[in-house]
């Protein structure tokens, strides 16, 4: 009774205002980015439906389109109108949950201290906001910020920003942002909200900063991640399980970084990759699509010189006799200088004359090749398969058993010496 009671409820909730749904309550809240907010309070039992939508502006109707606009234009010092927030519509059963549950998870789920903005997203339309439509929603709602407040300043963080109010022009978002996190498996995850549990709910597990003295303090990458989040997932399965590269990373949960080593700024999002050097942050990565050869490219611009940047990224080439490796005979390996991934074996390496290291055979899977028209000639470039990076050309001059030539600019080469 009680799923066909919310396969019934979850269809008028398509058609019928907020306050004409027998049997359910509604209430409107801002988070942020109505993507993770949506998600987050859909996991309460008894909530029966959250929808994304926009309120609290003055314009009475409004899309995706006319609420970024009203941002850009109030960024750029003009006025306007007051714009909507990013929200969502939180349908619940009375009888499975109360509107205080409901809000507790909204105040834990978000930082309702930051005014208009949450996380990485900023503008008024990610600002904190309960909109009620009722004097018994709204002394809810005041009972519940007083509590948390309270929780938030014995903390440390300073006043909540969040603003209460009866609700008003309520829009509908488009249907591709709603279940959007459920649509598009790609992207970045909310880190979520303080870690401050609302008064008298137990106390969250806060997870404990990795240890300085277990990192490499002159350079050290960090992953940042956060649980139930599948981008860091996707992350961890497509570069960090095969991780070869040079600059050692380490992962953790925790939203702060080892003790005496300081951030740039906050956290907004997982998964984040930070370099850290002599214990300060260098530079960072947010977010991650599958796009590997774009987070390779930004480790590149963090490790390479500028001149292995020029060749690797700009199809640049080294002058003969003048890169590295030339005269390496040592038994090893050649590597990707990002990744760390095996490209040449030195076995198949021979003197070419050439002035550049040569190789007969690559490393298998190692490389890709590329018709290359530029200089008005035909040849076929080299590149890394795992970071995509330009590594030389190859040409049908070479020896047995292959006959080619892999002509590699040394420069852009990493040698790993076998084990003794």
């Amino acid at each position: 009774m009680r799923s066909a009671k919310r396969i019934l409820l979850s269809v008028i909730l398509i058609t019928l205002p907020l306050t004409a749904l027998a049997g359910t309550e509604s209430i409107v809240l801002g988070m942020g980015c109505f993507w993770g907010a949506e998600k987050r309070m859909s996991e309460i039992p008894g909530v029966v439906d959250v929808e994304a939508g926009y309120a609290g502006g003055d314009a009475e109707t409004v899309g995706y389109e006319d609420v970024l606009r009203t941002e850009k234009t109030s960024l750029r010092g003009k006025n306007v109108p007051r714009n909507h927030a990013e929200v969502v519509k939180v349908s619940f059963d009375p009888d499975r949950v109360s509107l205080e549950t409901v809000l507790k998870t909204f105040w834990e789920s978000h930082d309702p201290t930051q005014g208009d903005r949450q996380g990485n997203d900023v503008g008024s339309n990610y600002r904190s906001a309960i909109f009620t439509v009722s004097e018994a929603q709204e002394a809810v709602a005041q009972n519940t910020r007083a509590s948390y407040q309270q929780a938030l300043t014995e903390a440390g963080y300073g006043p909540i920003t969040t603003k209460i109010a009866p609700l008003r022009h309520y829009n509908r978002g488009e249907e591709y942002h709603q279940d959007y996190l459920k649509k598009n498996p790609n992207g970045y995850c909310g880190l979520g909200g303080t870690g401050v549990a609302f008064p008298g709910e137990p106390a969250k597990a806060m997870p404990v900063p990795l240890a300085a003295d277990q990192l490499q303090f002159d350079r050290q990458l960090i992953l940042f991640e956060a649980q139930d989040c599948p981008f860091c997932e996707r992350f961890r399965a497509e570069v960090l399980d095969g991780w070869q590269a040079e600059v050692p990373i380490a992962a953790t949960l925790a939203p702060k970084p080892p003790e005496g080593w300081t951030l740039e700024k906050t956290l907004f999002a997982t998964p984040t990759i930070v370099l850290f050097e002599k214990g300060k942050e260098v530079s960072r990565y947010t977010g991650y699509q599958g796009d590997q050869d774009r987070f390779w490219t930004w480790l590149g611009f963090q490790v390479l010189t500028p001149e292995q940047q020029r060749i690797a990224f700009e199809q640049g080439t080294e002058p003969a006799f003048t890169g590295s490796h030339l005269d390496e005979k040592r038994p090893g390996v050649f590597v990707d200088p990002i990744t760390g991934a095996p490209l040449f074996r030195s076995d198949t390496k021979f003197e070419s004359g050439s002035g550049w290291p040569s190789f007969f055979s690559p490393v298998e899977g190692a490389i890709t090749l590329h018709e290359d028209k530029t200089h008005g000639m035909r040849r076929v470039e080299v590149r890394s398969a795992s970071s995509g990076i330009h590594l030389g050309h190859v040409f049908d001059d070479g020896p047995p058993p292959t006959g080619k030539r892999y002509c590699i600019n040394g420069n852009v080469l990493s040698f790993v010496a076998n084990a003794e």
